[in-house]
């Protein structure tokens, strides 16, 4: 069926501030939704209260409304601009409960204002946990032992019914705020009255524990005409207990069988079609590592982190498709490159997923992770193996670490290691390298974590292939495996007692260079060019260069705090404005959930680690005019410097003029030469001298870090 003619202004609902488990997923949902009903001649109304959104940029709706994304303020813009219908489903939790409300208030039926895609009834049975446990019951689904609880009383009679350890999940919130495990009484006391008190309707599901099943998820799209596909199935490493914000996540999975992937993708699209979701739908389930037995977790009815996720990682646009569903348009009309979006992708190469979090900011917090999500972002890394997978994606996060190797846990003995690794944490995977160096026993390692003997085996592999590694300083066969393997040039540098630049012009020499593969939807089984690349260190390429002069920008990786979706706002203006001059923009980033990296952004997108050696591999291929790197963030400023030394021609900004604004000492003397007044001061680069200074300056000082992002340490 062709898309609606009877409707012609519709409203969508932005996701507001970036809060954690509500980022940047849903500026690149909520974009791409506006831009494809524009595409198919709607008019859009936009409200959304995030000025570091490329969103709320007029380029994005035909009108946007910068106001608080509350009933008050929604209504009046309804009541004013009284669209023919509004879309919920993209601006994450915000958007959804702010739809269920208008609805409750009647200012929808007052106005003549339809929901598109996913209707309220639907909503409500994936997002009330009652209805959508008898939903489940009525489908013979199997949902876990559980009970409605609105007081502290009735919730604690239900865990003693259903047996501890259980856990708490408040209904109608993001990220799993307020819930998590209760292993006794007292535990539960405390959290029950706190879920209780974040949950919109007041209402909790106590739930019986089943830490350490896997967790397995489904993205899963379905138009009106009852078409359903699976656009990408994840796998969980950390296994239930972990909120999958916070997961490491690989995909495809890598330890399902044939009959639970099948198992596992029926369940997923009876719920959809039983829901009558029109759009994507992510549905999570936990399954049991000895049999087949699994339970559905819960239902997304919305776009959600994960969404951004599968997109990314299988080049098909949900949200994208979502809103041209939502408008009454068929997966079978809808075309993506050269296949129609009724087409299930096939990925040939293996994705990893991991979070970043704030521990560097808040040192002293709890870094252990459980059901309510921490991390602020999340990097996404593409690789032919898994091993390969996971060390670009280790590299990309930013931490200062390049290798599954960390000093923080040299002078851990094994026992405190196997201690350390029994809670789910920001480092857990390093330190399970260390006892793979310690060499202890895969079985005990896995006891203590649950996570599948599969990926103990993968990292085993790493850390065994350091060892000859370190032993063959310069030799090039070696050399050679290690890059096959993911191993970083900064590693490799390492063990070899030289520096990465060093490392990278041995490459050069001996022209050890990756080549570059497509992300096409279709895993090359049809002739399908969509410029979407990522590198590996295997024979066939799979890039076109042009002739035409290029400019590449660079991205600015994971959202973390001090660094959000503003810089992702000026990497995409910068490439618009870079086509529009009629050159071939290029981008390199690696966060899954921004603009930038959606491939219809720019002529080129490259979704790499954001370091030396792998943005080297890009220029050395693509031979550009410039690079810019003023616009994105820290992390772009922090590379400008060594990419200079390479011979790489910044543009823009430059070097000097970085220099003179993020040091110090430069900055002291620029000011001074300008004669403009500033607090006495002094660049130091010891603790002494810093004593020394202070002294001298007289106390109260302010300690101030140069190339730091956000204040850091300050």
């Amino acid at each position: 069926m062709p898309k609606r003619t009877d409707i012609h202004k519709i409203l969508v609902i932005g996701s507001g501030p970036i809060v954690i488990g509500q980022a940047a997923e849903f500026d690149y949902s909520g974009t791409q939704a506006c831009l494809a009903l524009r595409e198919e001649g709607y008019e859009v109304v936009l409200i959304n209260s995030n000025p570091a959104t490329i969103m709320t940029d007029t380029d994005i709706a035909d009108k946007v409304y910068m106001e608080p994304l509350n009933l008050e303020y929604v209504a009046r813009i309804i009541r004013h601009e009284r669209p023919d219908a509004i879309l919920p489903s993209l601006g994450g939790q915000t958007g959804l409960n702010l739809a269920v409300q208008l609805a409750k208030k009647g200012v929808l039926k007052e106005c003549d204002v339809e929901i598109l895609g996913t209707n309220f009834d639907a909503i409500e049975k994936a997002e009330d946990r009652e209805l959508f446990k008898e939903l489940c019951e009525s489908l013979g689904e199997p949902v876990l032992p559980s009970e409605i609880a609105e007081t502290i009383e009735d919730g604690l009679e239900a865990a003693r019914k259903i047996g501890f350890p259980v856990v708490l999940r408040p209904a109608f919130t993001l990220g799993g705020t307020g819930g998590g495990f209760a292993d006794d009484e007292e535990e539960f006391m405390l959290m029950m009255k706190n879920a209780l008190a974040v949950s919109p309707v007041h209402q909790v599901l106590v739930e019986k524990s089943i830490k350490g099943y896997k967790e397995i998820e489904y993205e899963v799209m379905r138009d009106a005409n009852d078409t359903a596909i699976t656009i990408c199935n994840m796998e969980n490493i950390d296994p239930v207990g972990v909120h999958t914000g916070d997961s490491v996540v690989v995909a495809p999975p890598q330890t399902l069988t044939n009959k639970e992937y099948h198992m596992l993708r029926d369940s997923a699209l009876k719920i959809i079609r039983e829901l009558k979701i029109e759009g994507g739908c992510n549905v999570q389930f936990a399954l049991d590592p000895h049999s087949f037995r699994y339970y559905l977790i819960e239902v997304n009815p919305r776009v959600s982190r994960s969404s951004a996720l599968a997109s990314k990682a299988s080049g098909y646009p949900i949200a994208r498709v979502s809103a041209k569903i939502s408008v009454g348009m068929r997966l079978d009309e809808i075309p993506i490159a050269n296949t129609p979006a009724s087409f299930e992708p096939t990925l040939d190469y293996v994705v990893t997923k991991i979070a970043r979090f704030p521990f560097d900011k808040f040192a002293d917090a709890n870094n252990t992770l459980n059901t309510q999500m921490k991390a602020t972002g999340e990097v996404m890394a593409i690789g032919r193996t898994m091993e390969e997978s996971l060390l670009k994606a280790v590299r990309s996060l930013e931490t200062g670490i390049c290798h599954l190797y960390s000093k923080k846990f040299d002078s851990y003995t094994e026992d405190e290691l196997l201690k350390y690794i029994h809670n789910g944490t920001d480092d857990r995977l390093l330190a399970i390298a260390q006892l793979i160096r310690l060499k202890c026993d895969l079985n005990r390692i896995y006891n203590a974590t649950k996570i599948d003997m599969f990926f103990l085996e993968k990292i085993k592999n790493i850390v065994e292939f350091e060892t000859p590694l370190a032993n063959n300083p310069g030799n090039i066969s070696v050399l050679k495996d290690a890059k096959k393997m993911g191993v970083s040039d900064k590693y490799i540098g390492m063990l070899w007692h030289m520096t990465e630049a060093e490392i990278f012009n041995l490459r050069k020499e001996n022209n050890i260079f990756p080549v570059y593969k497509m992300i096409d939807t279709c895993a090359s089984e049809f002739d399908s060019y969509v410029p979407y690349f990522y590198s590996t260190y295997e024979e066939e390429n799979e890039y076109v260069v042009s002739d035409r002069k290029k400019i590449v920008v660079l991205g600015s990786g994971p959202i973390r705090i001090g660094q959000g979706v503003e810089f992702d706002y000026s990497t995409v203006h910068a490439i618009w404005s870079i086509r529009d001059s009629g050159y071939e923009a290029i981008i390199i980033n690696n966060n899954p959930e921004t603009v930038s990296t959606d491939y219809t952004t720019s002529d080129k997108l490259y979704f790499e680690p954001l370091t030396v050696e792998d943005v080297m591999n890009v220029i050395c291929l693509e031979n550009p005019q410039g690079i810019v790197v003023s616009l994105g963030g820290q992390t772009a400023i922090n590379l400008a410097e060594p990419l200079n030394a390479l011979g790489v021609p910044i543009i823009g900004t430059d070097v000097e003029a970085i220099d003179r604004a993020e040091n110090r000492d430069s900055f002291k003397k620029v000011m001074e030469q300008l004669q403009i007044p500033q607090p006495k001061g002094l660049a130091v680069t010891t603790i002494e001298e810093g004593v020394k200074v202070a002294t001298q300056i007289g106390y109260p000082v302010l300690v101030r870090p140069s190339f730091v992002l956000g204040g850091r340490a300050m």
